[in-house]
């Protein structure tokens, strides 16, 4: 999937996958040994993370129901847990340092 950010008309990723179950969610990018800087995962519906058993860093944009980025985490690192985010409905993880530049809160995403 696509990540097309439609404020600053430019591709955020394109290598996204969606979570949208319970075991999806619940596992999440633990399995995974890093991430590509098109690479990414969407967990649907979410407004809290960790990154326990992670090996690696990521970014959290945190999307209210508009797909609106409502909070950017920055370089979450391993074995932290985000706050949980009032008003979202949803989480793309990115690769860390892959926010920058390419969204900010205020942001309107659009999946393709």
């Amino acid at each position: 999937m696509i990540v097309f950010n439609k404020t600053r008309n430019v591709i955020v990723a394109s290598g996204i996958l969606k979570a949208d179950t319970f075991t999806d969610r619940l596992c999440g990018l633990i399995p995974r040994k890093a991430l590509g800087p098109e690479d990414g995962l969407w967990l649907d519906p979410c407004a809290m993370i960790h990154t326990c058993f992670m090996s690696f860093s990521i970014d959290a944009v945190f999307l209210d129901a508009g797909l609106k980025a409502v909070r950017v985490c920055a370089a979450l690192k391993p074995w932290r847990f985000s706050p949980w985010v009032y008003g979202a409905k949803s989480v793309l993880e990115l690769a860390p340092g892959r926010a920058a530049g390419f969204l900010a809160e205020g942001d309107i995403l659009e999946f393709r």
